[in-house]
């Protein structure tokens, strides 16, 4: 890829981060790079085709990040917050694919694909790194949403206090069995005793019934 086009794509990414898919022109990412907005076209025919490029090498660049990341500290849950808070305290202070999701109902196709892609990324990762899939959805949704409300707010610590119980995520994961059996604490239905957690044994252990306080009446 030449450095035309890398640079059109870097302009395209700042303003899409800033206003999404309806937030800049050819003419403005001209303006940005100092090129002729025909140079741009040359390059990328339609703005559909820039704006999916630009996703696409996003969603490259986080993944090879995270990566980079979990060989360091292969705490998933660490590692995906602080990205996304190291996002938040950046210039643009905003994910691309964050502000493209919000609209990916109204995207065109190419750019939608990508956007999907994304999303589908970070949660194939999550899940790859130890967590199940509703956890993984869930931290993804928390992280992204928090980023979001800490922008509406202009509070950055927002995040801060939205991301801080995910530890208990981390918890649930640290607390799954290695031996095969299963450690958790059942739902209790209306009118069923409760279950304890299982000992070391497996077996799952009773609680008492409660005595009955009166005697059956002859």
């Amino acid at each position: 890829m030449s450095d035309a086009a890398v640079a059109i794509m870097d302009a395209a990414e700042r303003r899409i981060r800033l206003g999404g898919f309806n937030g800049f022109s050819f003419r403005e990412i001209a303006a940005d790079v100092g090129i002729k907005s025909s140079s741009v076209h040359y390059h990328f025919p339609t703005k559909e085709n820039l704006a999916a490029a630009v996703i696409h090498r996003y969603t490259d660049e986080v993944a090879e990040l995270i990566e980079q990341e979990l060989a360091k500290d292969p705490d998933p849950i660490r590692v995906w917050t602080r990205a996304f808070r190291g996002t938040l305290h950046s210039a643009e202070r905003m994910c691309p694919c964050t502000v493209l999701g919000a609209a990916s109902l109204d995207l065109p196709r190419e750019v939608a694909v990508e956007v999907k892609r994304f999303f589908q990324m970070c949660l194939d990762k999550l899940i790859a790194g130890g967590l199940p899939s509703n956890s993984a959805a869930e931290l993804l949704s928390t992280i992204t949403g928090a980023m979001v409300v800490a922008n509406a707010l202009g509070d950055m610590t927002a995040y801060d206090r939205a991301t801080r119980d995910l530890i208990r995520l981390r918890d649930a994961i640290a607390s799954k069995p290695t031996d095969g059996t299963t450690r958790q604490v059942l739902a209790r239905k209306p009118g069923e005793a409760g279950v304890e957690r299982a000992g070391g044994n497996g077996r799952r252990q009773q609680k008492p019934r409660r005595r009955q306080n009166r005697e059956n009446r002859k």
